[in-house]
């Protein structure tokens, strides 16, 4: 594999520029749950890069999402988020580990279907990360009275198709149908009615305030009008 150029006039950058702002304070509802600051992710220790346990957003995309904190507060939940930005340096971090097949410390809780060597040509890794750009959020539910997480029906980085949208509905109308496919070369399971309905409010609340999914991930969404969408940056989580 070889290394993506970086955007030159941030490869060197000790520090976030001025047009990002800590999550904290921007969206101070949100609750941190930062899996690269600590051990438990898919490569099974903290991630290059990471180093405080907080996270940053672009200030259009922080925005939109204290837009969305506000409205699922009405509705009786709280935000909980897995990442925000991502420095690049992480990406490479993630490919220096796909390289390393003998290292599968994680792979029961993340991949157990899959063999480690495929977890790029498969997509589920990249040489650049839409998250490096600043303006792309991992996160969940969680009940506001309660402060439990909202059963999802799977675990945020699951390299499996359990993890789309559309399994077992259809994500554009919000339909259950329980259907997955059957010619799957490893086992899988289904996700029931609830867990569905409860990807889909987080979905709904994303997209109405100015966020894109993607076809592969429940949790990961992008400002629809992103302000850096052809930057990389690699300044650290700080």
């Amino acid at each position: 594999m070889t290394r993506s150029p970086l955007h030159s006039s941030d490869e060197h950058h000790l520090s976030a520029p001025a047009k990002f702002v800590h999550l904290e304070e921007a969206v101070p509802d949100a609750i941190l749950d930062l899996r690269y600051y600590s051990d438990y992710n898919f490569v099974g220790e903290r991630i290059d890069g990471y180093e405080s346990p907080t996270a940053f957003l672009t200030i259009p995309a922080a925005h939109a999402l204290a837009d969305v904190s506000a409205f699922l507060k009405i509705h009786g939940y709280r935000l909980k988020v897995y990442d925000a930005y991502r420095p690049q340096r992480a990406v490479f971090h993630f490919m220096r580990w796909a390289l390393d097949v003998s290292d599968t410390r994680k792979k029961t809780d993340f991949y157990p279907n899959l063999d480690k060597s495929e977890l790029f040509p498969q997509g589920y890794l990249a040489e650049k990360s839409g998250h490096s750009r600043g303006s792309t959020v991992d996160l969940t539910l969680c009940d506001l009275a309660t402060g439990h997480d909202m059963d999802m029906g799977g675990t945020f980085d699951w390299f499996g198709p359990e993890s789309h949208p559309d399994w077992c509905g259809n994500p554009d109308t919000g339909e259950y149908t329980g259907n997955i496919p059957c010619n799957l070369p490893f086992p899988c399971y289904k996700i029931s009615e609830s867990q569905f309905h409860n990807r889909m409010i987080l979905r709904q609340a994303m997209l109405q305030h100015g966020f894109r999914p993607i076809s592969s991930e429940w949790w990961h969404f992008t400002l629809e009008h992103e302000p850096f969408p052809n930057t990389y940056f690699n300044f650290p989580v700080k």
